[in-house]
């Protein structure tokens, strides 16, 4: 455990032991304690009683959760609103609520308008998960959404952040999902395409053919409920969807007319 920095109600840093709790003890929360559990007390929450094997992770009821200084929400996207409602009985004055979700204008207007005047919000999407992080997180995007915080808190967490080894990128809820839609939106559903293909690996695999099944590893092994939560939450991802299979049956077209295409 670290002493480090923690906020106060009045925005003002004080030298404390951190404690910062995480809803949500899944695949991406488990990974996300383990990051965290580095440099501060965590204190792990999770709806379904589970075992897991977090030696530096604290298991708690709710209510102890909310004795936490910082909050980081690893949930599903859909269930954004009703954890929310959960928490807020237990939110103390000055505590940071900062959600982890692969979109953010949605979460983050959640938060806006169930969460209490004196709690403060982070909008953040760390652009990894289990899969992707094997070999460390060192450079790895998070992106960071500020919503309703100080500029102090901000710092101390792009700060954080980034002795991670994480590579912090500022921006706005808008810019972040027109943007996921097509950088993660799009290979979130081709991975889908490719596993319902059922692709195997061959003996005479290309290094392209290897690299789809890559993709498939890396997308498929999440949970179905957040590709569907990326594909209906993200108010950009059904553009996408167009264009891809606009280009797909451009592409089809050319075929069947033995036509060049550029």
């Amino acid at each position: 455990m670290t002493e480090t920095l923690v906020s106060n109600p009045r925005n003002r840093y004080t030298a404390s032991l951190m404690k910062v709790g995480i809803y949500g003890l899944g695949r991406f929360g488990t990974l996300w304690a383990s990051i965290i559990s580095k440099r501060f007390e965590v204190y792990g929450y999770n709806r379904t009683p589970r075992s897991w094997n977090l030696e530096s992770v604290t298991i708690v009821p709710l209510e102890r959760l909310g004795e936490c200084s910082t909050i980081f929400l690893c949930t599903a996207i859909s269930s954004i609103e009703k954890v929310l409602k959960e928490l807020v009985p237990f939110l103390q004055p000055g505590t940071l609520v900062a959600d982890t979700c692969s979109v953010k204008s949605y979460p983050i207007r959640m938060m806006q308008e169930i969460l209490p005047s004196y709690v403060s919000i982070l909008g953040t999407h760390p652009m990894f998960g289990p899969d992707s992080s094997k070999n460390g997180i060192a450079g790895l995007p998070l992106i960071l959404t500020p919503a309703r915080i100080s500029e102090e808190s901000y710092r101390f967490w792009e700060e954080t952040f980034t002795a991670f080894g994480l590579r912090v990128v500022k921006m706005s809820a808008e810019d972040h999902d027109r943007e996921a839609a097509f950088t993660q939106g799009v290979t979130h559903f081709i991975g889908r395409v490719l596993k319902d293909m059922n692709l195997k690996p061959s003996p005479i695999a290309t290094m392209g053919y290897r690299k789809l099944l890559e993709i498939v590893e890396q997308t498929c092994n999440d949970p179905w409920q957040l590709f569907l939560d990326l594909q209906q939450y993200n108010p950009y991802t059904k553009e996408m969807r167009t264009q891809l299979q606009t280009s797909f049956q451009r592409i089809l077209s050319s075929l069947d007319r033995g036509e060049g295409h550029t």
